[in-house]
C-alpha cells in the first residue's frame, strides 16, 4: 500500500521549515520513514517479496544519506528529527 495523499500532507505539514516547504531534508526523511514503515508491514504477510526487499533497501540508504547530510549541516535538526520519527541512531 503506497502513501495515500492525505497521510502525505499530513508529513509535509509536521516536518515542512516554512510554508512552501514540501522538499526539504527533514520532510524527505520523514516520507521515506514511513514508506519504509508501510514495506516492513508488507514483508510480515510476504516473506519471499525480494524484489520489493530490494527497493525497501534502497530506500533504507537513500534516508541514511539524508540524515548523514543533515547531521553534518545541522547537528540539532538531526537530534529532532531521529528522536521524532524514533530511529536508532
Amino acid at each position: 500500500m503506497a502513501l495515500t495523499k492525505e497521510n502525505k500532507k499530513n508529513i509535509v505539514e509536521n516536518y515542512k521549515h516554512h510554508t512552501k516547504d514540501t522538499g526539504s531534508s527533514s520532510v524527505q526523511i520523514a516520507l521515506l520513514t514511513e514508506r519504509i514503515n508501510i514495506l516492513t508491514d508488507h514483508f510480515k504477510t510476504h516473506r519471499k517479496d525480494y524484489q520489493s526487499r530490494r527497493g525497501l533497501l534502497k530506500l533504507v540508504s537513500h534516508r541514511r544519506r539524508l540524515l548523514d547530510y543533515v547531521k553534518k549541516h545541522n547537528t540539532g535538526e538531526y537530534e529532532a528529527l531521529v528522536k521524532k520519527l524514533n530511529l536508532r541512531k
